[in-house]
């Protein structure tokens, strides 16, 4: 049992490394979705979102060689589903999309925002936690559970890419898995290689780096934390994951649990996971780059407008983030690198719920000028 707690101590360690090295990239090179979206929608520019769709590339690939030296097993996924939940997926994408806009980044850039001195944020982060929670297990969970998530299309051979080619050809679900990954990851990265302006050094980082911790989360939590026979139930057990399964990044349901461990930490059934640990990692390193840099600065509500718009896209983040399964990183970059069919519908959602949002806040600021 000594060994098992201190594997299990070794994995919460690396994967708060791995969000420190997230969190201090994210801040260096300002990788962030939303922000992505808006330099489209507002300005035509696609640097920031060709930095998203690298690094998307990369996982994919990433999760491939992962799978296809088998160092994990991709059914063992907190992604790998039977039913393929679309109508939760399309609806919370649209209302995390729609209120990270509002409260000004995604649940990544929260993190990164509260380790760059921003109270706003940290105002987010404590709504959207509580919203997650509720969503997980409290009143909002009931109403979940028993509307969109009811809706939903059974798939007994696998929700993803690979399963679904597999019943067109005479490939296993892993094997076409395995090469949908490669291919489609090779594809993107070709796509956003190919404009020769993208090539600098912080564009290759953000892409490369957040990418490659992607993979790395993957396999520290499937391989590295993976016990064949845990020695109390006998049954094999992935270490340090409040699922019980394989997971990588992730920032709603580990908000929530974060703050399910802070307030209950005299509760000894409440233990760090690996979600708790991604977390602090991104935002002590997201601190530690502005702190580097000298950016660091507290920054507070201009106004109560200010002040109400990022409590509702708090709530909308919470809510949407769960009833999607996930946020622009545990979908738009772990999810849907295991090409889940979820995680596209819950990608294309979220750029489509942010776009509307991002023209109505152009439409409100154009009426507040006129």
């Amino acid at each position: 049992m000594n060994e098992l707690s201190a594997l299990n101590q070794q994995i919460l360690w690396v994967f708060f490394g791995i969000a420190f090295a997230v969190g201090a990239i994210s801040h260096r090179t300002h990788f962030c979705t939303m922000g992505a979206i808006a330099d489209v929608v507002n300005m035509g520019d696609w640097t920031r979102a060709r930095q998203w769709v690298l690094a998307i590339g990369v996982a994919m690939v990433g999760f491939a060689a992962l799978v296809q030296s088998g160092a994990i097993d991709p059914s063992k996924t907190l992604y790998a589903n039977g039913r393929f939940m679309w109508l939760s997926c399309a609806l919370g994408g649209v209302m995390f999309g729609y209120g990270m806009v509002m409260a000004s980044g995604c649940g990544n850039k929260t993190l990164v925002r509260i380790g760059a001195g921003n109270l706003k944020s940290l105002v987010v982060f404590l709504v959207l936690g509580l919203s997650a929670f509720a969503t997980l297990k409290g009143i909002t969970a009931v109403l979940r559970v028993n509307t969109v998530d009811a809706v939903a299309m059974a798939m007994p051979n696998g929700a993803d890419l690979g399963a679904l080619l597999a019943a067109t050809s005479q490939a296993s679900s892993a094997q076409a898995g395995i090469w949908s990954g490669y291919v489609l990851g090779i594809i993107l990265i070709l796509w956003v290689l190919r404009h020769a302006d993208f090539w600098s050094f912080e564009n290759l980082t953000a892409s490369f780096g957040i990418g490659s911790l992607i993979v790395a989360a993957w396999w520290v939590s499937g391989s590295l934390g993976f016990v064949p026979e845990h020695p109390d139930t006998l049954e094999a057990v992935y270490l340090g994951t409040s699922s019980g399964r394989i997971e990588a990044m992730s920032f709603v349901a580990p908000v929530a649990q974060t703050l399910d461990w802070l307030l209950f930490f005299s509760d000894k059934s409440k233990v760090l996971t690996v979600g708790v640990m991604s977390v602090v990692g991104v935002v002590v390193g997201s601190a530690a780059s502005a702190l580097h840099q000298h950016t660091f600065r507290w920054e507070g509500f201009a106004n109560v407008s200010d002040l109400s718009q990022h409590l509702v896209g708090g709530v909308l983040m919470g809510v949407g983030g769960v009833t999607a399964m996930g946020c622009t990183f545990g979908q738009g970059l772990s999810g849907i690198s295991t090409l889940s069919l979820n995680s596209f519908v819950a990608v294309a959602a979220i750029v489509c719920g942010a776009v509307l949002s991002i023209h109505h806040q152009v439409a409100r600021l154009e009426r507040s000028l006129a």
